[in-house]
């Protein structure tokens, strides 16, 4: 029997972001979506989702749900069977980071939290994504479910996560690491980095992707998950 895959979405994301790739993968194994809204640090986090997971699974997380797979990877890797890593880095947030985060959750606070997604939208997706309107709306509408209150706890999380580049080495399952080509938040070096600090990680860059790879190339996203499940 395959081992269940946990799915770990994104700021402001929802299961909705891997949608497609659920939908197939769940043909051969269970595949659950971690909660990542209930707690403002990714430690509480990374412990919540642990706890309602199997005891053995396969890992995926984008984004900010790659800061919290590599904290799974800290506390419980002898659970983890495999590790993918999607449009994020290892490393924390610089000065000027934490600062637009801290302008961000003011904003939330004052009651501008629909002003938030879509001026984050350009950083999200590459350009012809953002002229998609299913896309866009996608993430509009999931940034609405998540809503003000879990992205102040996600947004605080993300400021204290610390530098994961120090226990990369010590990965011992088979890790892909994968982002969009035109990713600008988590650009392409921060993934090389992260695959040569891991013994034998492999590296997929998608073309015609940004941030938010699952949903902007879902087939090549759910090809890439299927060889590494393989």
């Amino acid at each position: 029997m395959p081992v269940p895959l946990v799915l770990l979405p994104g700021l402001l994301n929802d299961r909705r972001l891997w949608a497609h790739q659920a939908e197939a993968l769940s043909a051969t194994r269970p595949v659950l979506v971690g909660d990542l809204t209930q707690d403002d640090g990714i430690e509480a986090i990374a412990r919540r989702v642990l706890a309602a997971v199997p005891p053995r699974f396969a890992l995926a997380g984008l984004s900010m749900g790659g800061y919290v797979a590599m904290e799974i990877m800290r506390r419980a890797p002898e659970r983890v069977d495999r590790l993918a890593l999607l449009d994020t880095t290892a490393r924390p947030d610089l000065p000027e980071q934490s600062q637009r985060r801290l302008d961000a959750i003011a904003v939330a606070r004052s009651g501008g939290f629909d002003k938030i997604m879509p001026a984050m939208l350009p950083n999200l997706l590459c350009a012809a994504s953002l002229a998609d309107p299913a896309i866009t709306g996608l993430a509009r509408d999931m940034a609405r479910a998540v809503g003000a209150e879990a992205f102040i706890r996600q947004q605080t999380a993300i400021m204290a996560r610390p530098d994961s580049r120090p226990g990369l080495a010590a990965i011992a399952c088979p890790t892909l690491v994968l982002c969009g080509a035109e990713d600008t938040l988590t650009p392409p070096d921060r993934h090389r980095e992260m695959t040569e600090l891991i013994p034998g990680a492999r590296l997929e860059i998608v073309e015609g992707a940004g941030h938010l790879s699952p949903m902007e190339q879902p087939g090549a996203v759910l090809a890439a998950l299927a060889g590494w499940l393989e």
